[in-house]
């Protein structure tokens, strides 16, 4: 099922959906969905639109792959700063909480570029991840994947550099901010490739932070993504990675606290 019709089912602030098998994640569902879902939610509390400039999210348990409410509650609407608490709930327990910071433009004399697009194979010189039923995640089969650095999950491959280039395997309608939750989150913890056998592993905290104007990314084009392990130790690493567009323009900044069993 399209990342977008899942999504188009997040009609109000408090809703019901229905998420897909084939978006799960082990026992859990892909992070970026839940994410996405939320951020979806927030978007209908706001009495404006306003831009996504910080999105942070907690995941609390796993999210089962069946019906998920989400719930969004505007705390503060200023007069250019709008603060948001939103929430994924299944049988009564938060699954997920998250806050978010949208915010109109300020006029500043400050303009500072984002980082360049470092250099990268191109995809077609890389290695690229396959979707293998029963061993990769049955998300990964909406994603293609081409490793420019680091290298697979389970490779014994100790490098702090990770990533590649990555867009949805089939062609979305259009490219929004819930896309590219989605598309930053699709990536395996950079932490994987360091060990030689399948080990759980599962984002504990996520912080993304948005440029603007956001860059477009058209439907079909590949986005590069690179992570760096900052430190890593007694089961927990600390991560971070941006993902640029095609033109080589930066279209957002991620950390994550990873937890790591094994």
């Amino acid at each position: 099922m399209l990342f977008s019709k899942l999504l188009g089912e997040v009609s109000d602030s408090v809703c019901d959906v229905e998420i897909a098998e084939d978006w799960s994640q082990g026992r859990s569902t892909f992070g970026g969905l839940v994410a996405a879902f939320i951020y979806e939610a927030m978007r209908q509390s706001l009495s404006e639109d306003r831009p996504l400039r910080e999105f942070n999210i907690s995941f609390v348990s796993p999210v089962a792959p069946t019906r998920l409410t989400v719930a969004s509650e505007l705390l503060r609407e200023g007069g250019s700063v709008s603060q948001v608490l939103g929430r994924a709930i299944q049988q009564g327990e938060v699954k997920a909480s998250a806050f978010a910071s949208f915010g109109k433009a300020r006029d500043t004399i400050i303009n500072a570029s984002g980082e360049a697009m470092p250099e990268a194979k191109d995809p077609d010189q890389c290695i690229e991840m396959p979707y293998i039923k029963g061993v990769t995640p049955e998300f990964t089969q909406h994603f293609n994947y081409y490793y420019a650095y680091g290298n697979l999950p389970f490779s014994g491959v100790q490098s702090r550099e990770m990533g590649g280039w990555v867009r949805f395997r089939q062609p979305e309608p259009a490219i929004t901010l819930g896309h590219i939750l989605g598309l930053v989150d699709a990536w395996p913890p950079a932490t994987l490739p360091w060990v030689k056998t399948p080990v759980p592993a599962s984002t504990l905290t996520w912080s993304i932070q948005f440029p603007h104007p956001t860059p477009t990314i058209q439907p079909d084009e590949l986005c590069l993504y690179k992570a760096y392990v900052e430190q890593a130790s007694e089961g927990y690493a600390y991560t971070r990675s941006k993902l640029w567009n095609a033109k080589g323009e930066l279209v957002a900044l991620s950390q994550q606290t990873v937890t790591v069993f094994g």
